[in-house]
């Protein structure tokens, strides 16, 4: 396991299913330190081909975690209301929310999101991104990527010593 100097964020994805994504999203988990959980089932294998070419030679320089129920991950959540899930049925932007370092942003499948008992018993932790085209959805990798930047631009990129 890759020890980064800190944690910006933890990319949580739920029973991820499309290798090129979580192979992108780990190359901008390592270009911004931020670890990877991988949650349940996944839809490929750690070695398959199509994860590593979609995460280049970046994939040894990061930190991740497979966690096989959602439950054993949350154990590992120290504090619980750092926890925000990304679904396209919330009703609050992620605008909206302060983030911090070390906040836990997490995200479902491909196919299907997050599903029903996620969103109903985490409800008022739900956070959505919000577009204006006539379009289902965000690709995941995008919307992880477009997350984890307002965090960083949040936390990091206006500080005085930037």
């Amino acid at each position: 396991m890759v020890a980064y100097p800190h944690t910006n964020f933890n990319v949580v994805l739920i029973e991820p299913e499309i290798p090129n994504n979580t192979g992108n999203i780990g190359r901008t988990c390592v270009g911004n330190f931020c670890q990877l959980h991988l949650v349940g089932r996944l839809g490929f294998e750690i070695t398959d081909k199509q994860l590593k070419r979609a995460g280049l030679d970046y994939w040894q320089h990061l930190s991740w975690y497979h966690h096989k129920t959602f439950q054993d991950w949350y154990e590992k959540v120290p504090d619980p209301s750092r926890v925000f899930f990304f679904s396209k049925k919330a009703s609050k932007s992620f605008y909206q929310v302060t983030f911090q370092k070390g906040d836990w942003l997490v995200f479902g499948k491909e196919t299907k999101g997050l599903n029903s008992e996620i969103l109903s018993h985490y409800s008022s932790q739900l956070l959505q991104i919000p577009f204006t085209g006539p379009i289902r959805s965000l690709n995941l990798a995008t919307a992880v990527a477009i997350v984890t930047y307002e965090g960083l631009r949040q936390t990091c990129f206006t500080s005085a010593k930037n």
